[in-house]
């Protein structure tokens, strides 16, 4: 039949942990910036023995937090 093509919205749906390259590629952000972004806290991760993982949870919250402090820049 036909190939379904995936999009990063299909992955969320389906993946609960993201590799840091995953998350990269979701966000559409520089591993430079994925860390600087887990240092200050503004997103979360697990680690799973040596490696470190984001759930997709961590990517939902993210998001809405860039939402809150974009419409926060408008109103203000």
């Amino acid at each position: 039949m036909f190939a379904r093509k995936e999009t990063p919205l299909d992955d969320t749906a389906r993946k609960e942990l993201y590799r840091i390259p995953e998350a990269m590629r979701l966000l559409s952000l520089s591993r430079s910036v994925i860390y600087e972004l887990i240092r200050s806290g503004r997103l979360h991760t697990v680690k799973e023995g040596r490696t470190r993982l984001v759930p997709a949870r961590a990517i939902t919250d993210y998001v809405a937090l860039l939402e809150r402090e974009s419409t926060r820049g408008i109103a203000a």
